[in-house]
């Protein structure tokens, strides 16, 4: 199967879109978290997520969103509550079984307590050899790595809505994961102006 990535959204349907776009014919859409942005909700991206029945994990903006903090954030008029409902509904990680692959979804680490930033240059990226996967896709800094540590593919798809990447000119990239080869294509595309 090929798989098409993106992670760290945040409310960009742009962005989305573009992904989409960019990366060409796949099987199934993986989002690995952060969608939306602080105490902003998109209709538009948890639609079009929803739509394409995308498999969604939570990152930590709507660990925060759907927390206490952002109690008076979901109660605004134009947000889509089915919409709402079914974000809320996604897990914080998945264990996916792909052509015989184990494949992990998790936003910032595999351990706990999560929420570390894992950059590329990072010591700790050896941990995620730890894990209980052969791949594990994972989002939260915004920065592209595609690593097998030991036995481990670790993939993250840089981001599909903020660019913050000085590796690849701070453009915004998505991923597509061949499961049987285990091939991985990080295509980045610009960020769109508001000229554009």
């Amino acid at each position: 199967m090929k798989l098409g990535i993106v992670s760290d959204l945040h409310c960009n349907i742009d962005g989305l879109d573009r992904a989409i776009e960019t990366m060409g014919a796949i099987d199934a859409l993986l989002c690995l978290g952060d969608s939306i942005y602080e105490y902003s909700f998109s209709n538009a991206v948890i639609g079009r997520l929803r739509e394409l029945d995308a498999l969604t994990i939570l990152g930590n903006h709507e660990e925060v969103f759907l927390g206490a903090a952002g109690g008076r954030a979901r109660s605004r008029a134009d947000i889509d509550q089915p919409l709402l409902g079914w974000l809320a509904g996604q897990p914080h990680r998945r264990e996916l079984r792909i052509d015989g692959k184990r494949i992990l979804m998790v936003h910032s680490t595999p351990w706990e307590p999560r929420g570390s930033y894992i950059m590329p240059t990072s010591s700790e990226l050896e941990r995620f050899g730890e894990a209980d996967a052969d791949i594990v896709l994972y989002g939260h800094t915004h920065r592209q790595v595609v690593r097998r540590v030991g036995r481990v593919l670790v993939v993250n798809p840089g981001s599909a809505g903020e660019a913050r990447d000085p590796r690849n000119g701070r453009q915004l990239s998505c991923a597509v994961l061949d499961t049987v080869t285990e091939e991985v294509v990080v295509r980045d595309f610009p960020v769109l102006t508001a000229s554009q």
